[in-house]
């Protein structure tokens, strides 16, 4: 029997450098697709509705692999699953380098990379959750804060490749970049300190601390309210963001924006949300989590609907900045949320159960703007959709209480 010791250099912060690295390739490579939106739909007159669907069955199916993921992460750890989903992933780009039809785009993209990144958010965030107690919500933010590096790299990055070597070499160098990285960095996660013979950080010498953290099972959370209104919270929330992330780029070089410039939007978007990741994840700690992520869903609501106006590049740039820092505090403070709800035992799969419910939103939202705008010719309508939907997201983050059966985290 190993003894937990106090250690020297603590291993979860290598756990949280690997997480947070997959992070940025993950979701920086991911969201280019808005950047290939329309080279794609251009060289094979697909419409928007069409190309959409492809990013849509991607966010369902990656989200719903993400709960198996989320159950496998809390038997046996993420090492070996990241390793296979980064495989999978570089291989999906590889392949959509050589499409020439559109079942092409929906299996390479929407089933290859959905695989991929399956591996990616719930394990990764889940995991953190276990080596962290009292910086949990900080140390998420970092995490996720890899998504808002990924987003301010990506974007121009893939922008600038297709302008000079074409899309097709861009996904080639995309599918080296995914695999390799990811590859190598998972190969430095742990499931959780017990795995290094330590305790969590903040429980060091604590007696009676124990990793296996009391809390409910996946059959108790579902029947409580609280996993649905929390599941409808984040619904409401994915919804304008995937609308968002695919469609922004579009909207803006509709308005007669530079193809650079509409893809800074993104690039804004993913500085912003590293600054909103870490700033509010650290909040939660302070303020609590309900109280933050209520802020959260306020400014997102609020850049909604100052989208519906926004016709100028400074109020595109002015949007993305406040957008993604809002965006970005909202994804830091779920996995803290689920686990200050439902506590640890089961974590990962609960978390994963509320990011596929966030996931559905994600995954109906870029098919309906872009179905809305082949039928109207303008995106304002499903913008004004989603910031109706955000309200209700901030009126059920402020009526969200934990159970009447306690679920307190370990602390």
């Amino acid at each position: 029997m190993v003894e937990n010791v106090k250690p020297k250099f603590f291993y979860g912060y290598i756990v949280v450098l690997a997480a947070f690295v997959i992070m940025v390739v993950v979701f920086g490579t991911v969201y280019t697709f808005g950047v290939f939106f329309k080279p794609l739909s251009a060289e094979f007159g697909w419409t928007r509705t069409l190309t959409s669907g492809a990013y849509s069955l991607k966010v369902l199916l990656g989200s719903f692999l993400g709960i198996i993921a989320g159950r496998v992460n809390d038997k046996v750890g993420p090492r070996l699953m990241v390793t296979v989903c980064g495989f999978f992933l570089g291989l999906g780009y590889l392949l959509m380098s050589q499409i020439s039809a559109i079942w092409h785009l929906y299996l390479f993209f929407g089933v290859m990379v959905a695989i991929g990144t399956s591996g990616a958010y719930v394990p990764m965030v889940s995991t953190i959750a276990r080596w962290f107690v009292k910086q949990r919500g900080f140390m998420t933010g970092i995490v996720v804060s890899g998504i808002g590096f990924g987003t301010l790299i990506m974007p121009p990055v893939a922008t600038w490749l297709i302008s000079a070597y074409g899309w097709r070499t861009a996904y080639r160098i995309l599918a080296i970049i995914s695999s390799v990285s990811i590859i190598l960095a998972a190969q430095f996660l742990r499931r959780d300190p017990s795995q290094t013979g330590l305790l969590q950080y903040d429980e060091i010498n604590q007696a009676g601390s124990n990793m296996e953290a009391k809390g409910l099972s996946l059959q108790e959370a579902i029947h409580t309210r609280q996993l649905w209104m929390a599941c409808a919270m984040f619904f409401c929330f994915g919804f304008g963001l995937q609308t968002i992330m695919v469609h922004v780029v579009p909207h803006a070089t509709d308005l007669g924006i530079s193809a650079i410039s509409a893809a800074s939007i993104l690039a804004i978007i993913g500085g912003a949300g590293i600054v909103g990741r870490v700033m509010m994840g650290s909040a939660g700690d302070r303020i609590g989590n309900k109280v933050a992520i209520t802020i959260c869903f306020v400014l997102f609501s609020a850049t909604l609907f100052w989208l519906i106006a926004a016709k100028e590049v400074w109020m595109l740039y002015l949007f993305g900045a406040i957008f993604g820092f809002a965006y970005g505090g909202a994804i830091s403070l779920q996995s803290p949320a689920v686990a200050e709800l439902f506590g640890l035992s089961s974590h990962g799969v609960i978390f994963g159960v509320t990011v596929f419910g966030m996931s559905l939103g994600e995954a109906i939202s870029p098919l309906l703007a872009g179905k809305i705008f082949d039928v109207a010719g303008s995106y304002d309508p499903a913008f004004l959709i989603c910031a109706t939907l955000s309200i209700i997201a901030i009126t059920l983050a402020m009526l969200l209480r934990p159970p009447s059966k306690t679920l307190a985290e370990s602390t």
